[in-house]
C-alpha cells in the first residue's frame, strides 16, 4: 500500500512540472533560449525582438 501511495504522489509531482514547463514554453520562457542569446547563437529570434 505504502508503494502505490508513494507511486501516486511522485507521478503526481512528475505531472505538475511537465505542466509548468509546457506552460513556461507557451509563454517563451522555454530552457532552451532563456533570454541568453550565447546558448543558441540567436537562432531563437530573442535578439531580433530586443532591439
Amino acid at each position: 500500500m505504502g508503494t502505490v501511495l508513494v507511486g501516486l504522489i511522485l507521478a503526481g509531482i512528475v505531472a505538475l512540472i511537465i505542466r509548468s514547463m509546457i506552460c513556461d514554453k507557451k509563454n517563451g520562457k522555454s530552457i532552451h533560449c532563456g533570454g541568453d542569446c550565447k546558448y543558441c547563437g540567436g537562432h531563437c529570434g530573442h535578439s531580433e525582438t530586443e532591439r
